[in-house]
């Protein structure tokens, strides 16, 4: 009997780093997306925050910066049945431009502790936006990765160890004027925007 084992299969890695072998996990979720101006003014924050926190920190490229709305869950593969559905709901959702003011630091406890731009006061305009893409997802029957309760935040950086402390900043004043449904590969490059919807004047 030949007890020698097969030679074990070698998987090559791709010429851009990534590893073939490791099967890709697409993220779909709605968000509020700031403009270039309040991409520049969140980088800012950001940077005195982390200087002010006193943390060594992985800081996020300011293309992803982003306010979560609602998480639609990890997937093997795009699902184009979910992203339908999502815009067919987020289609009936109804509401006008309002201002989100970020005025504290603060993180959430993980493996790397998000660093996050949070408002003292939630909108009442976007609170009810929130409230109403729910109603909508859940009638849509997407509610399976919906969450029961919303706090607005930015995430601009990971923490290397310890939980930022909240700390005080300036007010960066945000004009919000519509939402979007996003599309990532997790560990890859920048969000997808699959649909963006756009608020009518007040």
């Amino acid at each position: 009997m030949n007890s020698r084992r097969p030679p074990s299969r070698v998987i090559q890695p791709d010429l851009l780093g990534g590893d073939p072998g490791v099967a890709q996990v697409h993220r779909l979720f709605f968000a509020l997306l700031p403009d270039e101006a309040t991409r520049s003014r969140i980088e800012k924050a950001a940077t005195d925050a982390a200087a002010a926190q006193s943390l060594r920190v992985r800081m996020i490229r300011p293309a992803r910066y982003h306010a979560t709305l609602h998480f639609l869950g990890d997937h093997p593969s795009l699902r184009e049945d979910i992203v339908s559905a999502a815009a067919a709901a987020a289609d009936r959702v109804y509401a006008h431009p309002f201002e989100l003011v970020l005025d504290g630091a603060s993180g959430f406890h993980g493996r790397e502790p998000p660093c996050v731009l949070r408002c003292t006061q939630t909108p009442p305009a976007l609170q009810a936006l929130w409230q109403d893409l729910r109603d909508a997802l859940l009638r849509a029957g997407l509610g399976g990765h919906l969450s029961c309760s919303f706090t607005p935040h930015v995430t601009y950086a990971y923490s290397r160890g310890a939980v930022p402390q909240p700390v005080p900043l300036a007010p960066l004043h945000w004009r919000v004027e519509g939402f979007s449904l996003l599309h990532s590969v997790v560990g890859g490059g920048d969000y997808q925007t699959l649909k963006t919807w756009r608020f009518p004047p007040a």
